[in-house]
């Protein structure tokens, strides 16, 4: 026998909650959305939340509407879940982040005032070590504890590199860093060089801490890595599909194009 569809009296998210309350209904609901659990639905909860930031990219407001929705059911899935096993449901979710956000705003909720933006900064992060030392039960031992290892490489690597600069452990400007980066990309060139060339594990060590040192001069410039490297990507994809349409345009096949006719396409697409 099928459901009813949620009432449509009802306001947008309570009707979405009763609606994924049916799809997980073991009498009815939808056998897929049934089996499902925190860790099976976490890929596509990551998933949605960088299609959300592809829309923004492309100032897409339409697709960022639908990508919103989509990120949000996955919210009101995981709260689902959780009430499922009697653990928590999403007015709870809602109720935390709320108390959480008013907590971290003591200059608007509060008589807290700052002189500036960086002294703002480093309030919230002294509010949210205290949280953490809360949550832990104990004083960090670690000015990097409560990290999240699941990050994206290069997120966590600028979390982890500016939790260090606060006890001031970090390049006072952008020289050395370059320098770093310089005295990296020699190291790596060392090993590609040398009798070792096939120590994979050594490269890829020594690759990583180019990559770091690439991030942390993103950091001290003040840019996103990941937001710049999405940019750099659907730069190349731009100019990669213009240099295969060119090609296809003049009757030629890609495949059994040389590589310096295509530079040469490439290079004029570069003046487009």
């Amino acid at each position: 026998m099928s459901k009813k569809i949620p009432d449509t009296k009802k306001n947008g998210i309570s009707r979405l909650i009763d609606l994924m309350r049916d799809l997980r209904d073991p009498d009815g609901g939808c056998p897929w959305d049934i089996e499902q659990n925190f860790r099976s639905i976490a890929p596509y909860t990551i998933e949605e939340a960088y299609e959300v930031a592809d829309a923004i990219e492309k100032n897409d407001h339409a697709s960022l509407k639908d990508e919103l929705g989509d990120l949000l059911l996955q919210v009101v899935y995981h709260s689902q879940i959780a009430k499922d096993e009697n653990l928590f449901d999403f007015e709870d979710v809602a109720q935390a982040i709320t108390e959480k956000m008013i907590s971290r705003h003591p200059h608007v909720y509060g008589d807290i005032n700052h002189n500036d933006i960086e002294e703002q900064k480093r309030a919230w992060e002294d509010l949210k070590t205290k949280e953490r030392e809360k949550k832990q039960g104990k004083k960090e031992t670690s000015v990097l504890d409560g990290i999240t290892h699941g990050l994206p490489a290069a997120t966590r690597a600028i979390k982890l590199q500016k939790r260090a600069a606060k006890v001031g452990f970090d390049w006072p400007d952008i020289n050395p860093v370059i320098e770093k980066i310089h005295e990296e990309i020699e190291e790596l060139k060392d090993v590609l060089s040398s009798k070792e060339r096939t120590d994979i594990d050594r490269a890829e060590d020594e690759l990583g801490d180019v990559l770091f040192s690439v991030v942390n001069l993103a950091r001290h410039l003040e840019i996103d890595p990941e937001q710049a490297l999405r940019r750099t990507n659907q730069k190349f994809e731009n100019r990669f599909r213009n240099v295969e349409k060119t090609i296809k345009n003049r009757g030629l096949d890609i495949n059994e194009t040389s590589l310096e006719y295509m530079e040469n396409i490439w290079i004029e697409s570069k003046k487009v």
